[in-house]
């Protein structure tokens, strides 16, 4: 990272921080020229994401939010930047701020994501919790949040947490995350149920789909 590029990410983070520990105020209205400026940006970073070039595009990034301090867009590109790169805790910051500009499950799925990565599993369980407040018809919400709950220990929670993602699409690929789960914890009838389940599966568009992540995945 550049000496420029550094001074600007320390700048916009302080930014960042404030704006996390404040009400934010009502969004301003931006002059044309100004939306404009922001819009080329949006696409400079868009075009440098897609080659890889995460410098170029967190820069794009940082200096929209100077234009911009609210928009919660670029908050959410740059968090999922800074995590796909494992930096982590600036994730943390740049979700939690446009969490705290506007209530958005997106926002809060991949907060719980990264908080997952650091194994801070309680904080990642709160965050995941309040995305399925939000959105509670997502099967793959719930599978993250079955994670979260596997890693803290609460089978019982974590087990009705699956079988709800099971009865909003009983995908392949869900029922074969609970049939490993129940095979690990050696509950054999369970396992039983679901391979059978497997077995009469009979919708086969469901076979080019596949729900599954790695772990540190950060998709919206």
């Amino acid at each position: 990272m550049s000496e420029l590029v550094l001074l600007v990410s320390l700048i916009i983070l302080g930014i960042i921080a404030i704006i996390y520990n404040q009400n934010p105020a009502k969004k301003p209205v931006l002059a044309l020229s100004t939306v404009n400026r922001i819009n080329r940006l949006w696409e400079i970073s868009q075009k440098s994401l897609q080659q890889n070039n995460f410098i170029q595009a967190e820069k794009s990034l940082l200096t929209i939010l100077i234009f911009d301090p609210q928009n919660v867009a670029t908050y959410n590109r740059l968090g999922i930047l800074y995590a796909k790169q494992k930096a982590y805790k600036d994730a943390i910051e740049c979700f939690s701020a446009a969490v705290n500009i506007e209530q958005n499950v997106s926002l809060m799925h991949n907060l719980g994501l990264v908080y997952f990565n650091l194994k801070q599993y309680e904080q990642a369980r709160t965050a995941l919790k309040q995305a399925l407040k939000l959105d509670d018809q997502s099967a793959v919400r719930y599978v993250d949040y079955a994670k979260v709950l596997d890693k803290l220990g609460r089978n019982k929670e974590m087990f009705a947490i699956l079988e709800k993602a099971t009865q909003l699409e009983p995908k392949p690929e869900i029922l074969k995350i609970l049939l490993k789960i129940y095979e690990e914890k050696e509950m054999d009838q369970k396992a039983d149920d679901i391979r059978l389940r497997l077995n009469n599966q009979i919708k086969p568009e469901y076979q080019q789909e596949n729900l599954q992540r790695p772990d540190n995945a950060v998709l919206y």
